[in-house]
């Protein structure tokens, strides 16, 4: 059987309860994780640091307080980054709004957005612990309001335990 030509640019592949995660190496870091759908058939690591990607994702996966420790690529502008620090702050099983942040870091609430969905880590980089203030929000740079991205968040929330931010008027869930 001919190996399908789209796992091919995943250094692997690791299933999970919603789909699965892409792993994309290079230089012995972590380039980036990818949320795929169910389509995509587990591979195995063809590295090191593929093989240690893939290990801590499944053991998050099988439970919300594992902590990463993964070296990673250099990626995003210096406003991302800082982002994305704020975002690593955010302990599990807490939500916080795209507003609340960018009060933190002295912003927008559509930028805090817009560095959320240009995060190459997601899981190591919770992104999915932002929210908008009356919901769920986006994700990963998708608006499919009940599609695959945002089933996604809302399991990843869920098995982290999270609920509403106190602040939030909704719940995040539907």
């Amino acid at each position: 059987m001919k190996p399908d030509p789209a796992s091919q640019i995943f250094n692997a592949i690791v299933p999970a309860p919603f789909g699965a995660l892409g792993i994309r190496t290079a230089d012995d870091k972590l380039r980036e994780v990818v949320y795929l759908p169910p389509s995509f058939a587990e591979k195995s690591a063809d590295s090191a640091i593929a093989q240690r990607s893939a290990e801590q994702l499944a053991r998050y996966l099988a439970d919300p307080d594992f902590s990463f420790d993964l070296p990673l690529m250099d990626a995003g502008t210096e406003f991302q980054r800082k982002v994305w620090q704020e975002i690593s702050a955010i302990p599990r099983g807490a939500v916080r709004t795209y507003g609340h942040l960018a009060k933190v870091i002295g912003s927008h609430p559509r930028a805090v957005g817009q560095a959320c969905g240009a995060n190459w880590f997601p899981l190591v980089i919770p992104c999915h612990r932002v929210t908008a203030s009356g919901g769920l929000g986006g994700f990963s740079n998708q608006n499919d309001e009940n599609g695959f991205h945002l089933s996604v968040k809302r399991w990843l929330l869920r098995h982290e335990g999270a609920t509403a931010a106190p602040w939030q008027q909704q719940s995040i869930w539907p």
